[in-house]
């Protein structure tokens, strides 16, 4: 299910690619903010990390990957670097929210 279009330039490559980092950063920062809303829920930091959840989300994405036949080890590894960096943002965000109780 690769939507890719051929290419006639390298500049056109680039271009596709810049369209296609805007949608993807804006679709960061959407998961994101649902991210720092789940800060509110969770009672404790190990919540906040939650192993399982990870595990889960990386086994949901590679099931995807196949699906949308990308690859699905480049797909893990984006997620997983992502995902770590939400909960290092989340951590900030549940210390903030639990110093003010």
């Amino acid at each position: 299910m690769n939507k890719a279009v051929t290419c006639s330039s390298l500049e056109e490559v680039r271009s596709n690619i810049d369209v296609i980092d805007r949608k993807i950063v804006a679709l960061i920062a959407e998961r994101g903010g649902f991210v720092m809303q789940a800060a509110r829920f969770k009672k404790s930091t190990d919540d906040v990390k939650a192993p399982q959840r990870v595990e889960q989300v990386i086994s949901k994405v590679r099931t995807l990957a196949h699906e949308l036949d990308a690859n699905p080890d480049v797909v893990e590894a984006v997620y997983r670097a992502m995902i770590s960096a939400f909960i290092n943002a989340e951590l900030v965000e549940h210390a903030s929210l639990t110093s003010n109780t």
